[in-house]
């Protein structure tokens, strides 16, 4: 999708179409409905904050403001850029629509998170008669008309080489691209482009001279295997040539799910402990929110906490039995806050539950178990000396 959470705000607000939009913000920029129906946006040169960009509209994008840039930073270089709360609820919708737009034309579909998937078009006669385009114009029209946003799709004989495709005509493109123009379109770009080229590959191979997926290609795969071992010496070799065997995958199991926010400023376990009380039970709430949504249970929680130093600390307890109850995911996560010293300040909060199961799988062996004996909750001892614990404040 094309600059998914910014285009599904335009859709709201569509007197923001062609200017510089930025989603990021929190609930305090929630635009102010006027009596004429209009609305008063907040702008980037008003944010205070360490908060970072989700992301921009392509007009933004023209000023330098990417996703992930500190939004501090880029009220320095868009001043004018409109700034937006981010509503994931909403995102969440759209994001299930427009896969059901692509369902109802290709069933054979892999989920790649909220704004991009792979489709297997092998099956579909209509797609080996062009090439795809067809197809391709079909799944564009059917995505626009349950959604009325833009996507760009790239149709390739595999899932790596239309990963880049789909990059290179956005926004709204539709790129055709057989192992025979990998040279003219692929070999060009730089080589972290390829997913799977991570920052420190990149470094490191633009260390060794090797810049584009070109150079990438025409170095010797000992020389690759020599300086990044065997397995992805080999890999990228295969990738630079725009050979991919995977295969669509329909269904997998998430590992972990979390929820997690960034202060506007520095937060202490003492003297802010209410208000991180707060924060930290409506992560927990949220999470079981979440759990319950995608019909999970979890057995192991934890909490990350990053600190103004820019240190990470991550704490997990396992449960006895599996859990999407918000109370018991606060206590639990509560007691992973015991184990960690709590003296400096924080820049960040999250809380992740892992372990998971499906409530199908659960519910059938529990049906069957016999009655658990009655126990007795004892109340949590306080937190150890130096460990301040965060107030309940559900």
């Amino acid at each position: 999708m094309d600059a998914f959470y910014a285009s599904v705000e335009l859709l709201r607000y569509p007197e923001l179409r062609g200017r510089a939009v930025v989603i990021g913000g929190g609930r305090q920029h929630q635009p102010r409905r006027r009596p004429d129906g209009t609305h008063d946006f907040h702008v980037l040169r008003d944010y205070a904050g360490r908060g970072v960009v989700t992301t921009s509209t392509y007009e933004a994008r023209k000023l330098g403001v990417f996703s992930a840039m500190g939004m501090m930073k880029s009220a320095a270089l868009a001043p004018e850029a409109v700034l937006l709360p981010v509503d994931f609820d909403e995102y969440r919708r759209y994001s299930r629509l427009f896969k059901a737009a692509v369902h109802e034309i290709a069933p054979i579909v892999e989920d790649r998170g909220i704004d991009e998937i792979y489709v297997d078009l092998t099956d579909l006669p209509a797609a080996s008669a062009d090439g795809g385009r067809a197809v391709g114009i079909a799944l564009k029209e059917a995505v626009r008309q349950r959604t009325g946003l833009t996507c760009s799709i790239g149709i390739t004989p595999n899932k790596l080489l239309s990963k880049l495709a789909s990059e290179l005509d956005k926004p709204d493109g539709l790129t055709l691209l057989t192992h025979a123009d990998v040279p003219a379109r692929i070999w060009p770009l730089a080589a972290r482009k390829v997913n799977g080229i991570g920052p420190k590959a990149a470094a490191r191979l633009a260390a060794l001279g090797i810049e584009t997926i070109g150079q990438l290609a025409a170095a010797e795969p000992g020389f690759l295997q020599q300086h990044f071992g065997k397995a992805f010496g080999a890999w990228l070799h295969e990738a630079s040539h725009g050979r991919d065997e995977r295969e669509v995958v329909t269904h997998s199991e998430p590992k972990s799910i979390s929820r997690e926010t960034t202060f506007d400023r520095d937060l202490h376990a003492v003297r802010d402990r209410s208000e991180l009380g707060a924060i930290f039970t409506e992560l927990c709430e949220q999470l079981a929110g979440d759990l319950a949504r995608k019909s999970y249970a979890a057995k192991t929680i934890g909490v990350k906490l990053r600190f103004d130093d820019f240190r990470i600390a991550t704490r997990d307890l396992t449960l006895p039995g599996h859990t999407l109850d918000a109370r018991e995911i606060r206590r639990a996560a509560g007691s992973c806050l015991k184990r960690v010293d709590l003296s400096r300040r924080l820049r960040l909060i999250g809380v992740r539950a892992s372990a998971l199961a499906r409530l199908a799988d659960l519910v059938a062996p529990l049906a069957e178990a016999p009655p658990a004996p009655t126990a007795v909750a004892a109340r949590e001892p306080d937190g150890e000396a130096g460990l301040p614990l965060f107030d309940d404040a559900s």
